[in-house]
């Protein structure tokens, strides 16, 4: 997310809603006007000219101005505004051009809103321009007195008050800065106006915000009549109240798709970073690529071998998106590829950097769904595939796409870190050869670099350049000392510290402690190597300083809700110097506030929107580097000789990947962060390391957007910075595009010529950087700066060490598929592992889509099948019919005692359960078994009978206290009828039955139970539905199911009594001494 801009209606709309607000009544805006869309070409629709009309009767009343509302700079001179129109001649303006086509400068595009507002007749002097805009330090406002369409060049025109940030703005200030040229009479009114439209401004969270013209009318009315504005959209969790619906258009001459409208949703609901962004939707070059700056640097790419005008799309996946969420990506750029044939045929290029924490398989599975659903239209297009990924668990990922491929005929080429990142783009395009493809049987192993040759010449190195006197340095340079505290269970990424810190040989581990507000203080069980060793967690910033005085880094992973609290905190505490800030969509005036305190107490910040740093040897902050196979084939657990500062965190591990294959490794490295003001700038870091003996040289990843470039080649002009420096600025692609582009990082976007990669690299060509002529390049670049220094002496080359090795994880092994383990446990019945829960085999989303109700639920999870539905019916009535049973029973009445003592909810039902056995709803197993072996033995009911007297055996689930054959039980009625009546067979129901006119012709009572009858209808189902054999229904009854029903079904009644105990507020219950016997006498010894 970033600035991004709104349409004028919904900015004027703001205004009216809330400037009366903030000015406490002085102010107000008037009517804001009606926005008309394409709806009102539907008569069906919501929105027609007649309902417009009966919701703003003013539009009838009075004279009107239209005008596109679609992000359109100029309309006034385009031709774009009407004036002084009736609401008629307003409507057919507005209809003549609605979905039309029209160029505005060099951009075409289409006509889709319009603004109609009331026109405000007024004089030329009364016309005043105002902008209001943020930067790093402070905002700026810009007013100037005569405004208007031809108001010309405000920045040498207007005059300008800059506030520091979080300086108020006063009434006087602005009379005084602003309108020294204003009529007197008109200075007190729009000072006023103005210091309550800053306060809108800042209250709202815009970056950006302009008037022109600004009317003040005769009366002192302020009309705003052309607005401008860009919102900051990081803030929706602040102020989305106060926003209301937002609608963020696309620039004038570039649709919107529901395509962008589809992964901008799913972007909002997910962790993961997903954005799109379709540029040419007939265009051949189609990109798919995991990572913000990795993005822009394909992007270029494809610029830079003359295909930026086939450039069919902008967008990233990253931050470890689901399996789900990747297909559902994939598939959607899949299906804009195929909306158009190319008689040449596309292309689809799916690459990405050398990933952090994504785990690579995982995404990749989902690709190769939406692969496998697009294979026939992928190989009737004629689309060449090309993928080079790298990361946790690439090989597996590549090894499963390049066997979908193979299985479906689309000839995709697969690649490693071994190749360049951008090395697949003219591969694709066939400008050069395909490179051949990698072994994929085992990872790609640290590079092996032949030292340079120096021929026999010993030369001497110039020697270190003193620091100026009185350097300082607020960030803090790591030593194999240095430690941190990590705030948020961020376990995985604390293990990949300290499994860093033991492979880079440091004595004590690098974290001491973490802070987690949400439990109390305890401890969590780390990897020190192969040794077990306890990390104390705290609940408080406060505590663990205290408890940890000689720590010096805060890393912070907190989300970006409370980012801008946790900060504040820690940098209350003087022994913390450098703040590290993970988290990515930061508001940026908490951005700003967090700078200015930070540079206020001398705390470095790192971030926000980072992964953090590195520096080997030394310390690794949070999840940098990547996985630890990472960080062996970059070399990254002994220092080198180049240090960088980038960007993007997902395009630094790809300059340690070229570091270390052309250079003898990195030094230290850090990524600022892609925000429009990072904690720390480029500038920061170079001074750090040109006054760092060890740091021989310098390479620096910029990006189009921001201005922190300039201060580096100011510094190498003013001779500050002497070291040689590699530099490249991302985003060169940008002047391909009619329309402006967001680019993966919020300060990706350039707000003038000055900010464009273009200009940014000429200028540090200029300066003496050394720039390549493209980002393909940079490795050649790396390569060929250092082998000067080598060969100059500045760098002296030692011989490779042992690689170290650290034990690997047993999860991430087994993952792999390097080890395997008998498990402890088996489960048959469900699995919560994948996108959704599956009751066996069974998605839950199709449990409520089939209506399998709770009875088919308890099929699939007790049987391991998904019976027929008189089935799943039959087991839904015997729990409505064992549900309760009245207060009196023994299992209700332990519930209701156990409740009225107090006890809770699962103490009471717990105490109830225990009272089921054979005298009390335990018989329906008992009953099944003896029923269905006598059925099945051939003995005649009358002989069973009497063998069950002679053996002095009861007949489980025959006999009731009152009923009788004359006064049925209901219960056992329903179930002995809706077993007839659906079972295919009943014949042990029938034998039952058979023996009840035997035992009752004994006595009335002796009926055939509801237990009973439960237990033999039970097993006629299990044994005559089909879905079980003999042995199966044996097992069945042996286990226990029936009895399990029963309780199932009675834990319904007795959780029903508890909650009535509680409802009736019942007391202690205390048994009547008159309702027990007393006997005093000893055992055994009677009355004499």
């Amino acid at each position: 997310m970033s600035v991004k801009p709104i349409r004028e209606h919904a900015g004027k709309s703001l205004l009216e809603k809330l400037l009366p607000e903030v000015s406490g009544g002085k102010h107000k805006m008037g009517c804001a006007g009606v926005l008309v869309t394409p709806a009102v070409l539907d008569p069906t629709s919501g929105q027609t000219w007649d309902k417009i009309l009966q919701e703003n009767p003013w539009l009838k009343t009075t004279n009107l101005v239209a005008k596109p509302d679609q992000l359109i700079k100029r309309r006034g001179k385009a031709g774009l505004i009407a004036v002084n129109k009736t609401f008629d001649e307003a409507k057919q303006w507005v209809m003549d051009r609605m979905c039309k086509e029209q160029k505005v400068e060099h951009v075409t595009g289409q006509l889709t809103h319009f603004l109609i507002e009331p026109f405000v007749p007024h004089k030329q002097e009364q016309e005043h321009y105002i902008c209001m805009l943020s930067h790093r330090y402070h905002d700026e406002i810009l007013f100037y007195h005569e405004g208007g369409v031809d108001v010309g060049d405000v920045d040498a025109k207007a005059e300008k008050l800059e506030l520091a940030t979080g300086e108020a703005m006063t009434e006087a200030l602005v009379t005084e800065k602003l309108l020294s040229k204003l009529p007197a009479a008109k200075k007190a009114n729009m000072a006023s106006f103005i210091c309550s439209l800053y306060k809108f401004y800042g209250d709202l969270h815009f970056a950006y915000l302009e008037i022109n013209p600004l009317v003040m009318l005769d009366d002192n009315t302020v009309i705003p009549l052309d607005m401008a504005a860009k919102i900051d959209e990081t803030a929706n969790f602040l102020v989305a109240q106060k926003w209301g619906e937002l609608d963020w258009p696309p620039p004038f001459g570039r649709a919107a798709y529901p395509e962008e409208a589809l992964i901008h949703e799913m972007d909002g609901r997910t962790g993961a970073s997903l954005k799109l962004t379709i540029l040419n939707e007939k265009g051949r070059v189609w990109t798919m690529v995991a990572g913000g700056g990795a993005s822009v640097v394909y992007a270029d790419t494809v610029a830079d071998y003359g295909m930026g005008h086939e450039l069919a799309n902008y967008g990233e996946y990253s931050g470890a998106p689901s399996t789900e969420e990747t297909f559902v990506y994939a598939k959607t750029l899949l299906s804009l590829m195929m909306k158009y044939k190319h008689p040449e045929g596309k292309f689809l290029i799916i690459g990405g950097g050398i990933a952090n924490f994504t785990d690579v398989a995982a995404t990749f599975t989902g690709l190769i769904k939406a692969l496998q659903e697009y294979a026939d239209d992928i190989k009737e297009h004629n689309i060449k595939i090309l993928i080079r990924r790298a990361g946790p668990n690439y090989l597996e990922g590549l090894r499963k796409v390049k066997a979908a491929s193979d299985k479906l005929g689309l000839g995709i080429k697969v690649y490693g870190p071994e190749t360049h990142i951008t090395a697949i783009i003219p591969m694709a395009l066939g400008l050069i050869k395909d490179l051949p493809e990698p072994d994929l049987s085992a990872p790609c192993g640290p590079p092996v670099r032949k030292m340079i040759d120096l021929k026999g010449k010993k030369p001497t190195p110039k020697g270190h350049p003193a620091a100026p006197a009185g350097t300082k340095h607020t960030l803090v340079t790591a030593t194999p000392d240095t430690t941190c505290i990590v705030y948020g269970m961020q376990n995985r990424a604390v293990q990949g510290m300290l499994d860093f810190d033991y492979m880079c040989k440091r004595k004590q581990p690098s974290v001491e402690a973490m802070i987690f507000p949400f439990s109390g203080n305890h401890y969590v069980k780390f990897y020190w190597g192969t040794e077990e060793i306890l990390m104390p967690v705290y609940t408080t910033t406060k505590e663990a300083v205290q408890k940890h005085p000689k720590t010096s880094v805060f890393v912070n992973f907190a989300s970006f809700r409370s980012v801008h609290e946790t900060t504040m905190e820690a940098m209350n505490h003087g022994n913390l110097k450098t703040v590290a800030i993970i988290a990515e969509g930061v508001p940026e005036q908490q951005t700003r506030d967090i700078i200015k305190v930070a540079e206020k107490k001398g705390v470095g910040i790192i971030g926000p929107a980072t992964v953090g740093g590195i520096k080997p040897g030394c310390l690794r902050i949070g999840n940098t580097g990547g996985m630890l196979d990472n960080i062996v084939m970059s070399r990254l657990y002994r220092p080198g000789s180049v240090a960088y500062v980038s960007k993007s965190g997902g395009m630094s591990n790809e300059l340690n990947n070229i570091v270390a294959r052309n250079s003898d490794g990195v030094y230290e490295g850090v990524a600022i962060g892609g925000d429009r003001y990072p904690g720390s700038r480029f500038l920061d870091h170079f001074l750090r390391y040109q006054d760092d003996p060890k740091a021989k040289m310098l390479l620096l990843l910029g990006e189009v957007g921001g201005t922190d470039e300039y201060d580096l080649i100011e510094a190498k002009k003013k001779g500050r910075i002497t070291k040689p420096v590699v530099a490249w600025c991302v985003g060169t692609c940008a002047s391909c595009f009619t329309t402006e582009v967001q680019f993966g990082h919020a300060g990706a976007q350039a707000r003038g010529d000055m900010e464009t990669a273009a200009a940014k690299n000429k200028a540090m060509q200029e300066a003496g950087f050394h720039v390549p002529e493209s980002f393909d390049k940079l490795p050649d670049m790396v390569n060929q700066v250092y082998t000067q220094l080598v060969m100059d002496g500045e760098i002296v080359e030692t011989p490779e060490g042992e690689t170290p090795q650290v034990p690997m994880d047993y999860t991430w092994a087994k993952k792999l598929g390097m080890i395997r383990k008998p498990a402890n446990f088996i489960s048959s019945i469900s699995d919560d592992r994948g996108e959704e829960l599956t009751y066996c085999g069974m998605s839950i989303s199709d449990v409520f889509t089939k209506d399998i109700g709770i009875g088919g639920v308890l099929s699939l999870l007790w049987f391991r099948r998904q019976l027929p539905e008189y089935c799943t019916k039959f087991i839904e009535m015997i729990l409505m019919v064992t549900a309760d049973h009245g207060p009196a029973v023994s299992g209700a009445h332990n519930t209701i005692v156990t409740a009225r003592a107090g006890k809770d909810l699962v103490s009471s039902l717990c105490s109830g359960l225990l009272t089921i056995g054979p005298r009390f709803g335990g018989a329906l197993d008992d009953a099944a078994k003896m029923f269905a072996d006598a059925q099945s033995s051939g003995v005649a009911p009358k002989e069973w009978i009497d063998k069950m007297k002679k053996s002095n055996q009861l007949i489980m689930g025959i006999g009731h206290r009152i009923k009788s054959l004359a006064n049925p039980d209901q219960r056992v009625e329903i179930i002995k009828g809706f077993a007839k009546k659906n079972f295919k067979s009943t014949p042990v129901l029938d034998y039952a039955l058979a023996v009840e006119q035997i035992t009752t012709k004994k006595r009335a009572n002796l009926i055939l139970n509801v237990d009973g009858c439960i237990a033999v209808s039970f097993v006629d189902m299990i044994r005559s539905c089909g879905a079980f054999s003999k042995e199966e229904c044996d097992d069945l009854m042996a286990f226990g199911c029936l009895n399990g029903l029963f309780v199932l079904g009675r834990s319904i009644g007795f959780i029903g009594h508890y909650l009535d105990q509680l409802r009736l507020k019942q007391p202690l219950y205390r048994h009547p001494w008159d309702d027990i016997t007393y006997i005093q006498e000893l055992a055994g010894q009677g009355p004499e």
